[in-house]
């Protein structure tokens, strides 16, 4: 705390004043280790190399930020929802991790004033948002650890930005939705599904793939060819969404 208050009386004289009160605005707490959240906004395309041959961007952050925000939404929604299956709580978890969602976060936040990248205006569709935001939880938990990040995520990213009982509502037949996303593009998909043979095994398993045209757009298992092909349609529509 004391390293905090030392770090806001110097950023008060210093000429990266702005983009620290930024940072505050977004965090709702007093930063630690500033370098970090400097290093959280710098995409690879605006990398820079360090005298030891270190290269500076947010790659790792990234990395680190997507597991760590994986692992607290993972924690959430199984405390939320003590009476809903191990199926409902991956697809609501895969809903609120996926690109599409992460890029809207960052914006409400005010992430994208903060970027830096050489990759041109159009950051949202390149997901540079989204990344910096997974970045900003990486840096979050080395500066604070994990309980606070996971308050932050909880009271000051989930409660304020996400409807969270509209989205666990929200339509989950993926086979139904690829089949109208196919519809409404006039594209030709198929599936193909097969059940596997699995020796010393009395439990059916099956296997589906989605084809657009040739090329294989997903693939599910389950046990029923049913619950493989929603598994196929669901990891085609991740790519889609992406």
């Amino acid at each position: 705390m004391i390293r905090s208050y030392i770090q806001l009386v110097f950023n008060i004289f210093s000429s990266g004043r702005d983009f620290y009160f930024k940072v505050v605005r977004i965090l709702g707490f007093l930063p630690g280790k500033q370098r970090l959240y400097e290093i959280a906004f710098i995409h690879k395309s605006a990398s820079t190399t360090h005298t030891d041959g270190q290269v500076i961007n947010n790659e790792r952050l990234e990395y680190l930020g997507d597991a760590i925000l994986d692992a607290i939404i993972a924690d959430y929604l199984f405390t939320r929802f003590p009476n809903r299956d191990e199926g409902f709580l991956t697809q609501l978890r895969a809903k609120l991790v996926k690109r599409k969602m992460l890029n809207k976060l960052a914006a409400s936040l005010g992430i994208a004033p903060l970027l830096v990248s050489r990759t041109g205006s159009d950051q949202t569709n390149n997901n540079l948002l989204g990344n910096a935001f997974e970045a900003l939880i990486g840096a979050i938990y080395l500066d604070k650890g994990y309980v606070r990040t996971k308050r932050y995520v909880i009271r000051k990213v989930l409660n304020k930005y996400v409807d969270l009982e509209r989205l666990s509502r929200k339509e989950s037949d993926f086979k139904s939705r690829i089949i109208e996303w196919a519809q409404k593009n006039k594209q030709e998909i198929s599936f193909v599904s097969k059940e596997d043979t699995n020796e010393g095994s009395n439990i059916p398993h099956y296997t589906a793939q989605l084809m657009l045209a040739d090329k294989e757009m997903g693939t599910g298992r389950g046990h029923s060819k049913k619950e493989a092909e929603q598994k196929a349609a669901e990891q085609a529509l991740s790519h889609i969404d992406h």
